[in-house]
């Protein structure tokens, strides 16, 4: 790590965040890297921890999937790798294999971003490194199977960080499923994720993450996506079950002529959860297009704030932010903030934004046909919640909607 690095991350880490509640860190236990034992297989994983990766759509069979990683704590305890044309390791084996992969680091997240990004560089000096892991596509390389990874918290207190690298070279494929998930023991800890994405000319890359934490833990994911020239880049994002706090606004700059960029994101606030997410996307490359779709619903004492934000600065782009919410207890509460920026001629962004609750008449509809009052109104917010997957291969968008409907069982 350059020294510049380390200078700037050790001014910003009492660095509060923008958006969302401070967090303090020094409540939490900063584990070294190699606690947990490293194993061959993700089946071989203790099997509470297998039945918690399947939650979130990390099959530990590894069945049609192309490479496997899975970090515990601050521990990658398992990578795998099936195919030919990808590669998937730990950060750390990644760092000693490509000296060229230091480029790479902090230049799609700014490491002084808030304390959070500070805290995540300053781990990667200590032997093992802050965790996460480094995929790559070659080029022109069309990979159908999924890549999976996930990062796994199964001690109480622990601060968990990764810095994840993602790399989609010239005209090449890539797909990945990631979820992330703590112990039916932990009761309280803290995820820090920083993740870094690089679509050079003519590339793809699906990303989907399924988040299933406990009620007590704090979130913090840190994203950046540089998209380069007529390439690819679609999220879909899910969290349905109750956290203490989440906060996220993952950035995707669309430097690169005729690029796209689709952020979709389900978001279920149950009990107390405080859901801070949103997304944000520039179009500078002249032809670029952004889609960004949220869904969101609030029970309980739970609040959203679901942020959109669209910024034209080229000629001829095109963007549309979506926010659709319903409300459905009197304590809690649903905060849209859609924001268009256009610093351009000739560019069309667009935004619609609605926040309500179930129409009566759809929930005295379904109870004539049978169904209870709790039934009808169950079976209409997951109705809301599950929109199309769009950008992905027939197997992948049929496994991505299989996630979608496990997560959906509790709301």
């Amino acid at each position: 790590m350059l020294p510049n690095t380390i200078e700037r991350a050790e001014k910003a880490k009492e660095k509060k965040a923008l958006y969302g509640e401070d967090i303090d860190l020094e409540q939490f236990i900063k584990e070294e890297a190699g606690e947990h034992e490293q194993v061959s297989r993700a089946n071989e994983v203790p099997r509470k921890v297998q039945e918690t990766l399947l939650k979130v759509g990390v099959d530990p069979n590894e069945e049609e999937r192309s490479g496997t990683f899975v970090q515990v704590d601050q521990s990658g305890v398992c990578t795998t790798c099936a195919s030919e044309s990808v590669e998937i390791m730990g950060m750390n084996v990644a760092l000693d294999k490509y000296g060229w992969l230091k480029d790479y680091m902090w230049k799609a997240v700014a490491v002084d971003s808030d304390k959070y990004t500070a805290q995540t560089a300053l781990r990667e000096r200590e032997e093992g490194g802050s965790g996460g892991y480094f995929i790559r596509s070659l080029p022109g390389s069309k990979e159908v199977f999924p890549l999976q990874a996930c990062m796994f918290i199964g001690d109480e207190k622990i601060m968990q960080t990764a810095h994840n690298i993602i790399i989609a070279e010239e005209n090449s494929e890539l797909h990945i499923i990631t979820g992330c998930a703590t112990g039916e023991d932990v009761t309280s800890a803290l995820h820090v994720g920083v993740s870094e994405f690089y679509l050079k000319k003519g590339a793809k890359i699906t990303f989907t993450m399924v988040h299933n934490w406990a009620e007590q833990v704090d979130v913090r994911p840190r994203t950046g996506v540089m998209v380069g020239d007529e390439s690819t880049y679609i999220s879909n994002y899910i969290l349905t079950s109750p956290v203490r706090s989440i906060q996220s606004y993952p950035t995707a700059y669309c430097t690169g002529n005729n690029s796209k960029v689709v952020f979709q994101s389900i978001l279920g606030g149950q009990k107390q959860s405080v859901l801070d997410m949103g997304s944000r996307v520039f179009l500078e490359g002249e032809g670029c297009s952004t889609e960004m779709i949220s869904r969101s619903v609030s029970k309980e004492q739970s609040q959203v704030y679901a942020r959109g934000h669209l910024a034209g600065r080229s000629k001829n782009v095109k963007g549309h932010l979506e926010c659709h919410g319903l409300v459905l207890s009197d304590e809690s509460m649903i905060y849209a903030v859609p924001e268009l920026e256009g610093a351009s001629t000739e560019l069309e962004l667009s935004h619609e934004a609605a926040v309500g609750k179930i129409a009566e008449e759809e929930v005295l509809y379904l109870m004539s046909r049978g169904l209870s009052e709790e039934e009808a109104s169950s079976m209409i917010v997951r109705g809301f919640l599950s929109m199309d997957i769009a950008g992905l291969p027939p197997e992948l968008a049929a496994e991505t909607k299989r996630m979608i409907d496990q997560s959906l069982k509790g709301m």
